[in-house]
C-alpha cells in the first residue's frame, strides 16, 4: 500500500544572529506498510515519527527519494494531483484540528464539501452514518465546545472518514486523552481497520498503543527505523536499546532492575516467553514434576497483543534436572531467556 524507497528530510534552519544551518529531520529510510495493517511508529520527541507520517500525504515535501502509494509515485503529482490523492487519506489529529464555530455535523460535511459534493440529502446521509459508526448520531447539533476530549476525536475520525478513504493517518490521535478514553478511541480504530479494511499509520510514543492495536510497528530513533517487525516479535523481543527502554517503559520498570533487584535470589534465573494457546496451559507445574524442578516466580504478566495472548515471566529455578526443565518448555513453544 505505501513504500518509501529512500525518503529523506531536511531542514533549513535560519536564525537572526547565526548562519543558516541543514536539521536532518529524516535519515534515508526504506519502509514497507502493506494493505489493511494497523501499522504503528513510535519514538520519543524528535525521532522523526510525525515528519514521516506527514510526508504520506505530503503536509510536507520530501528533500529525495520516493513515495510510492497503491504504485503510484506520490512525490511527483501536481497540485490537482495531490488534491484527488488527498481524498484518498484521512487524518486524525492530537489536538482534534475541530473548527469550533461550526457543529459536529458541519465539521464531519466540512470535507464532503471541499471535495465538491453539493447534493445535500448526499451530505446529511453520509454525516449521519459516519456519526452513528463513532457512536455520536445523538450529537450533530451539538459544537466542539460542548463535547469531551474522546467525542471531540470521534469527530475527528468520523470527519477523516469522510470521503470514504483507503488511508487513515493517525497523528498521536490518542495522547490527549485519558487512559479510559484512550481504550475506547483504540478499540474504535480496530474496528474501522477491521470492518473497513482501512491501512491505518500511527505514530505515539507508547508502547501500549502500539501493544493494543497494531499489527506491525517501526522504532524510531535519530530520525531513522533502528527496529520494526511484527508487534509481538518487537514488544516480547526487542533488539535495539531504544525498543528496551520503551518496553520497559510500558512495564513500568527500571532498566537494570531484573538484575540488581534478583541479585540475592539463589539459583539460576530465566525470562520465559508464551504466545497464544500455551499461555494458558498449566505448564510450570508439569515441568516442576518431570524435571524434579522447583520454581519461584519473580515477575510477570499475562496480557494480550492486539488479538494474541502472551505472558512473560521471570522465574528462579533451585534444585532437579534444570537443563531437562528447559528443554521441557523450549519443545512447549516457550521462548526462554537465561538471565543468570
Amino acid at each position: 500500500m505505501i513504500e518509501f524507497q529512500q525518503v529523506h528530510k531536511t531542514y533549513r534552519s535560519t536564525g537572526r544572529r547565526s548562519a543558516s544551518r541543514d536539521v536532518v529531520a529524516l535519515r534515508p529510510i526504506d519502509l514497507l506498510i502493506e494493505s489493511g495493517e494497523v501499522f504503528g511508529l513510535i519514538g520519543h520527541s524528535g525521532a522523526g515519527k510525525s515528519t514521516l507520517l506527514r510526508l504520506i500525504n505530503r503536509l510536507e515535501e520530501p528533500s529525495g527519494g520516493r513515495i510510492l502509494v497503491n504504485g503510484e509515485d506520490v512525490t511527483a503529482l501536481d497540485a490537482d494531483g495531490l488534491r484527488r490523492f488527498r481524498q484518498r487519506v484521512g487524518m486524525i489529529f492530537q489536538h482534534f484540528n475541530l473548527l469550533m464555530s461550526k457543529t459536529v455535523a458541519d465539521n464531519v460535511a466540512m470535507p464532503l464539501r471541499l471535495a465538491g459534493i453539493r447534493s445535500r440529502s448526499e451530505i446529511d446521509a453520509r454525516v449521519a452514518a459516519l456519526l452513528e459508526r463513532v457512536g455520536l448520531k445523538d450529537h450533530a447539533r451539538k459544537y466542539p465546545a460542548q463535547l469531551s476530549g474522546g467525542q471531540k476525536q470521534r469527530v475527528g475520525i468520523a470527519r477523516a472518514l469522510a470521503t470514504e478513504p483507503s488511508i487513515l493517518l493517525c497523528d498521536e490521535a490518542t495522547s490527549a486523552l485519558d487512559p479510559q478514553t484512550t481504550a475506547q478511541v483504540l478499540q474504535l480504530l480496530a474496528e474501522i481497520n477491521r470492518e473497513l479494511k482501512l491501512t491505518i499509520v500511527l505514530i505515539t510514543h507508547e508502547m501500549d498503543v502500539i501493544r493494543r492495536v497494531c499489527d506491525r510497528v517501526a522504532v524510531m530513533d535519530g530520525g531513522a527505523i533502528v527496529e520494526q517487525g511484527p508487534v509481538t516479535e518487537v514488544f516480547l523481543h526487542p533488539k535495539h536499546p531504544t525498543t528496551q527502554r520503551f518496553v520497559l517503559e510500558d512495564e513500568a520498570m527500571d532498566e537494570g532492575e531484573q538484575h540488581d533487584d534478583f541479585a540475592h535470589v539463589p539459583g539460576r534465573i530465566l525470562r520465559l516467553t508464551f504466545q497464544g494457546d500455551s499461555t494458558y496451559k498449566p505448564l510450570l507445574g508439569t515441568v516442576a514434576r518431570e524435571t524434579g524442578v522447583d520454581y519461584s516466580i519473580l515477575s510477570g504478566r499475562i496480557d494480550r497483543i492486539k488479538d494474541t495472548p502472551y505472558g512473560q515471566l521471570t522465574l528462579s529455578l533451585i534444585g532437579g534436572d534444570m537443563n531437562a526443565a528447559m528443554t521441557r518448555l523450549q519443545a512447549a513453544d516457550v521462548h526462554v531467556e537465561v538471565l543468570r
